[in-house]
């Protein structure tokens, strides 16, 4: 076909081949054979020129369409393999998120708009679980330990200082707390079945300060936990980010511990990485280093 184009705009099998830097024989016999298998002729040859007759014309313009659609499909495969198309399921918690992540989502979709970002909250746990499954490609998440956990890769994106979460009017409220003055307090906690992390990284902080956690209430989310937290069920530690979630009638207190912090990560599954990945996560990285904050 790209020989066939070339000698009908050329006007000749010399220029065409000229053009496309093969022998002259070797475009006729090709022309030939073109003929030969459509069973009629396609060019008017005389006085060694060969102009296109109506069946000719009539080729042309499909063959330019079958052309350009060849082209686009390769370019096609090619943006696909640099992952500048396709789609990207990402899981995410708001809990766990700041600004830092509707700007990666933005600049993403500004950097390949060919690829369609779908966007999915759930928790650690769901998150885990759909990364194995393939239901989603990335998740903003805490690790979860787990004997299929193996399967995925990990990095941290930032880590989120922990807070002490209190009723309005607490006695501690207002200055940084120390764990161990919260040992006669009630707690209120997420469920170790949605967020393990959380939930064992208070459990340690506890008990590195001495005590175990005396736990009045449980939630699923960290929602949850504030709205009872702000009925005066108890005092809870969270991220510092979830407070945003929180009424008037909670405050929170920073805690006097170094070791009072929590990460979020990008997790993928090893399986099923691919271009698409590899462009976030390279956005990501490159986010990153020009953060003060991861």
């Amino acid at each position: 076909m790209r020989y066939f184009k070339a000698v009908a705009e050329e006007n000749g099998f010399a220029r065409a081949a000229a053009l496309l830097n093969v022998s002259q024989s070797a475009i006729s016999e090709q022309m030939r054979d073109l003929e030969q298998e459509l069973g009629l002729p396609l060019f008017d040859r005389r006085e060694h020129r060969a102009r296109l007759n109506a069946h000719g014309e009539v080729f042309l313009v499909e063959v330019k369409r079958t052309l350009a659609a060849a082209a686009e499909a390769v370019a096609a495969v090619r943006r696909s393999a640099s992952g500048e198309v396709g789609t990207l399921k990402i899981g995410f918690f708001v809990g766990g998120t700041d600004a830092l992540f509707p700007a990666l989502i933005r600049r993403f979709r500004a950097q390949s708009p060919g690829v369609r970002v779908s966007l999915l909250e759930m928790g650690p746990v769901q998150q885990q679980e759909a990364l194995l499954a393939g239901t989603i490609d990335i998740g903003f998440t805490r690790i979860v330990q787990s004997p299929a956990s193996g399967e995925l890769s990990w990095e941290r994106l930032y880590v989120e200082p922990l807070v002490v979460a209190l009723p309005k009017g607490h006695a501690l409220a207002g200055s940084p707390v120390d764990i161990s003055s919260l040992a006669a307090e009630p707690f209120v906690i997420t469920h170790r079945e949605t967020s393990p992390a959380l939930f064992d990284k208070v459990i340690a902080l506890c008990r590195a300060a001495g005590f175990s956690p005396k736990i009045a209430a449980t939630a699923a989310v960290a929602s949850s936990v504030l709205t009872l937290v702000a009925a005066g069920e108890g005092v809870a530690i969270l991220p510092k980010n979830t407070l945003k979630l929180a009424s008037s009638d909670v405050v929170a207190a920073p805690i006097a511990s170094r070791d009072a912090s929590i990460d979020l990560v990008i997790a993928w599954s090893t399986r099923r990485e691919g271009p698409l990945h590899q462009a976030f996560l390279q956005l990501i990285r490159k986010t990153r280093k020009g953060s003060p904050r991861v």
